[in-house]
């Protein structure tokens, strides 16, 4: 049976510390950062938790060595990490649960319960991956495979956070829309503004004997269609909800952490676990084994799949921040304009067009906002510390 005190990524951890603290004080040191948030004492570490520590220890390294080595000894840390977690699984403590919940009788089909089903899958394969590593352990005969076990229960953990991820991802872009739609009856309500002031200079215009007649009645048109729209979505939102501040997300989309998103995805870690499996299965073959072949380039072919997701979600998070960017300057330069243009108490009309275009502007950005935030939900949850199963 596998020692319960075998904790390689505190070892590799505190191995990266001691050339800057001290063999003695490095230990001290992680178990005071873990200790901050609230983790227990000589906690088994994963690669994510070293992550959540690493960055608490930034400040210590930063005071020993200056911001730029610091900056270097983080980045240095984090590439070593990425490639240590390639080829040492977590040595997880499975806490025994049930395999599945009881639901109720009959199939699940439609609704909130169907919804669930996948969350429910994927914890039901993380038990009994903790329970096979259990077994395994426990038996001398089968000692060999628990490295196979041990990356099979980090591919079902990382599968249950993958759903628990879209199930916080689900709620937070629920709350977006909404103030996404607040935003859009907030754009009509001052765009009605601009049309009723034009329909009113138009009127007097047309008074004057000038032939805006066609114009005239196609921006009455429009005031009505903004007016039923008015009607129909003003009772179904809370206007305020427009008047909230966008929360612009501070991010660093450059920091070499995310390279960790790679060796943790579910599938690669998965395809990790199938290979030392078909290691195992060929004995001393495994050099020329066809399954242990066909298993390390399905290993590949996973790695690469996951490279190209990470590389597409950090695409899309880097064009929604340089785009919220630019927004949030239109922004403060048109709340300038309208407070310009107020302090004069002339061109009602003029005041209206600006506070539209503010307006649309404003929404435009709190859009880029959410949209970064989401990807950002996505990018944390691949790296960030995980309690799941542990």
């Amino acid at each position: 049976m596998t020692a319960v005190a075998r904790d390689p990524y505190r070892d590799w951890l505190r191995a990266r510390l001691s050339p800057e603290t001290g063999v003695g004080d490095a230990e001290q040191v992680i178990e005071e950062a873990a200790q901050r948030r609230g983790w227990p004492a000589q906690r088994v570490l994963g690669p994510r938790d070293v992550v959540a520590l690493m960055q608490d220890i930034y400040a210590l390294v930063r005071a020993l060595l200056g911001d730029p080595a610091a900056e270097r000894w983080v980045e240095a840390a984090t590439l070593d990490l990425a490639t240590f977690a390639q080829s040492v699984p977590v040595p997880s403590q499975p806490v025994r649960g049930e395999i599945a919940p009881v639901l109720g009788a009959g199939p699940v089909r439609w609704g909130r319960r169907a919804h669930d089903l996948p969350l429910l899958l994927a914890r039901s394969h993380a038990e009994i991956a903790g329970r096979s590593l259990e077994a395994i352990r426990a038996n001398p005969d089968l000692s060999p495979l628990e490295d196979a076990a041990e990356w099979d229960m980090q591919a079902t953990q990382a599968e249950v956070r993958r759903w628990e991820t879209e199930e916080v991802l689900s709620s937070l872009r629920a709350d977006h829309a909404r103030v996404e739609v607040a935003d859009q009856v907030a754009v009509a309500a001052a765009q009605a503004e601009v049309l009723h002031l034009t329909v009113r200079e138009l009127e007097q215009l047309e008074a004057q004997g000038q032939p805006v007649g066609p114009r005239l009645a196609h921006t009455r048109l429009m005031s009505q269609q903004t007016d039923a729209f008015l009607a129909s979505f003003s009772p179904l939102i809370r206007l305020d909800d427009a008047d909230s501040p966008v929360e612009v997300p501070m991010m660093d989309l450059s920091s070499v952490r995310y390279s960790l998103g790679v060796p943790l995805h579910p599938a690669v870690l998965r395809a990790r676990s199938q290979l030392n499996y078909a290691r195992w299965q060929s004995g001393d073959q495994a050099t020329e084994d066809p399954a242990v072949q066909q298993a390390r380039a399905a290993l590949a072919q996973a790695e690469h799949e996951a490279q190209a997701q990470l590389n597409a979600t950090l695409s899309a998070a880097r064009a929604h921040q340089r785009a919220l960017e630019g927004l949030i300057r239109q922004v403060a330069l048109l709340e300038k304009r309208v407070q310009s243009l107020r302090q004069t108490g002339r061109d009602k009309l003029g005041v209206a067009r600006v506070v539209l275009e503010w307006r649309q502007t404003r929404s435009a950005a709190r859009v880029q906002a959410h949209r970064l935030q989401e990807a950002a939900s996505l990018l944390d949850a691949l790296i960030s510390d995980n309690d799941s199963g542990r």
